[in-house]
C-alpha cells in the first residue's frame, strides 16, 4: 500500500525570540511524519496560512514518495510563482517529504543525495561589536572555541553608531545610519583585527546591500589587503548586472543570494563565474529539491555553497542544510547561530556544534523532531521589525 498525505499542519513558535515557522506532514502510516523549515520570519502568519489553506487541500491524498512532482506541481499551482511567501510554504513540505523518504528508507537525507563527503561542515560565527574592543574581544572568544572564520560587523548593519547627523524635520522614523562612515569604519576595523590577530584566521563580512553600487566595489578594493574570505551581499538582487563590473575590478571573493528566490536571480551570477559563493535561504527557495539542484549547478562552475544559516532559519531548516553540506563536494562554509537549551528542549536532536564544525546525528531522515507541548510554551511575537526600515541620514529609505 503506497504512503498518503493525510494532514499538513503549520507549527509556529518562538523559542529564542525569533518566529519560525514549521510544516509536519502526517501520513496514513501510524506513527509516520515529516517535518520541514518554512521560516519567513517578517510574514510567518501569512505562510502559516497559505500552508494550511492552500498546500494542505493541494496535498492530502498524494503519495509522499513522488517528491519531484509534488514540488513542480505546487509550484505552478497559483499560477504566479517563485515569491518568497509561497517559497517558504512549499519548502516546508518539500523538507518533511524528504524527512519522510528518509524514514522509510531508514537512511539519512544526505545518504538519499548521494552519501557523505566530509564527516562534518566547517561554520562561520558572529563577532559583533560597538567598539574595535568590543568586536576583538569577540574573535579572541571564538579562536579560543576553535572557530576558524569569523564574520566581523561593526556597529551592526550599516554601521549604526548613534552619530549621525539631525535628519531634516520631518523626516520619518526608522534604522538611520551613513553609508561614507560605514565604509571608514568598516575598513578601520579590519585593519584592527588584522593587526591584533594576523592572517592565520579567516574573516567576512556582510554589507547587507547598504551601499550604492560604485560604493560597495570601493569597499571591495579597499579591503583587498585585508584578504577575506568573503564579502558578502555586496549589492542588492536588483543590481545583480554590477556584479561583473565588480570584478572586474577587484578580487575580493563575493558571496551572494541571501535574498534570492527566483533562477533568474542566480543563474547569471554563476553561469559567468561572479560570484564565488552562493548564500540562498534555502526556504526562500523552495527547499531541498531546488537546493540540490543549484548546488550541482554551482559545482560546474566553481562555485561554492554557504547557504543562508542565522537565527531565522529553524533547527530542523539548519539539519537541511547541513544534510546538503555534508553530501556537496562543492560546499564552502555555513553560517551559523547560537541557539540555547530553548531551542534545544523544542528541537530534539538539533545538529551540534564542536569547535570549528558542525555535525549531524545520522538518524534517519533530516534527523531531527519537535516537541509541540514545548513549542506552545514560546509563542511568536506578532509586531512587525523595525530594523528592516532602514534609512540614510537625509531620510530616505534604503534596502535593510
Amino acid at each position: 500500500m503506497s504512503v498518503k498525505i493525510e494532514k499538513v499542519r503549520a507549527i509556529c513558535t518562538a523559542p529564542e525570540g525569533t518566529a519560525l515557522v514549521v510544516v509536519k506532514i502526517e501520513t496514513n502510516q501510524p506513527g509516520l511524519y515529516g517535518l520541514g523549515c518554512a521560516t519567513y520570519t517578517q510574514r510567518f502568519k501569512t505562510v502559516a496560512h497559505a500552508i494550511e489553506h492552500y498546500m494542505e487541500p493541494l496535498l492530502v491524498g498524494k503519495d509522499v514518495s513522488q517528491i519531484e512532482d509534488i514540488w513542480q506541481m505546487a509550484m505552478v499551482s497559483p499560477y504566479w510563482r517563485n515569491g518568497p511567501v509561497l517559497n517558504n510554504a512549499l519548502s516546508g513540505v518539500d523538507m518533511a517529504l524528504w524527512d519522510i523518504k528518509g524514514k522509510m528508507a531508514n537512511m539519512p537525507v544526505y545518504d538519499l543525495l548521494g552519501g557523505k563527503v566530509r564527516e562534518a561542515a566547517r561554520v562561520y560565527r558572529h563577532a559583533d561589536g560597538k567598539t574595535l574592543e568590543e568586536v576583538g574581544d569577540r574573535v579572541q572568544h571564538f579562536i579560543e572555541q576553535g572557530v576558524q572564520v569569523i564574520r566581523l560587523q561593526f556597529h551592526g548593519y550599516g554601521g549604526r553608531d548613534g552619530k549621525l547627523p539631525d535628519p531634516p524635520d520631518g523626516a520619518c522614523g526608522g534604522a538611520y545610519y551613513d553609508p561614507l562612515s560605514y565604509q571608514l569604519n568598516t575598513v578601520k576595523l579590519f585593519e584592527a583585527m588584522r593587526e591584533r590577530f594576523g592572517f592565520n584566521i579567516e574573516f567576512c563580512h556582510d554589507t547587507h546591500e547598504r551601499l550604492e553600487p560604485i560604493e560597495a566595489i570601493r569597499l571591495a578594493k579597499e579591503l583587498e589587503p585585508c584578504r577575506l574570505f568573503f564579502l558578502e551581499d555586496a549589492l542588492a538582487p536588483e543590481q545583480i548586472d554590477w556584479f561583473e563590473r565588480m570584478r572586474q575590478q577587484t578580487h575580493t571573493p563575493i558571496a551572494m543570494g541571501e535574498l534570492f528566490t527566483h533562477p533568474q536571480e542566480w543563474l547569471p551570477l554563476i553561469s559567468n563565474r561572479l560570484i564565488d559563493f552562493i548564500r540562498v535561504h534555502i526556504s526562500a527557495m523552495g527547499g531541498i529539491t531546488p537546493a540540490r539542484k543549484l548546488a550541482l549547478l554551482c559545482e560546474a562552475f566553481s562555485v561554492r555553497t554557504a547557504w543562508h544559516g542565522p537565527g531565522d532559519v529553524s533547527p530542523i531548516g539548519h539539519a537541511a542544510n547541513m544534510h546538503l553540506n555534508l553530501s556537496s563536494w562543492n560546499f564552502g562554509i555555513q553560517e551559523w547561530s547560537h541557539w540555547t537549551e530553548k531551542s534545544e528542549s523544542v528541537f530534539p536532536g538539533c545538529p551540534e556544534l564542536r569547535g570549528a564544525y558542525v555535525y549531524l546525528n545520522g538518524k534517519p531522515g533530516l534527523g531531527i523532531d519537535i516537541d509541540e507541548t514545548e513549542a506552545k510554551k514560546y509563542p511568536c511575537n506578532e509586531a512587525l521589525p523595525t530594523w528592516t526600515n532602514a534609512r540614510r541620514p537625509d531620510g530616505t529609505l534604503a534596502r535593510p
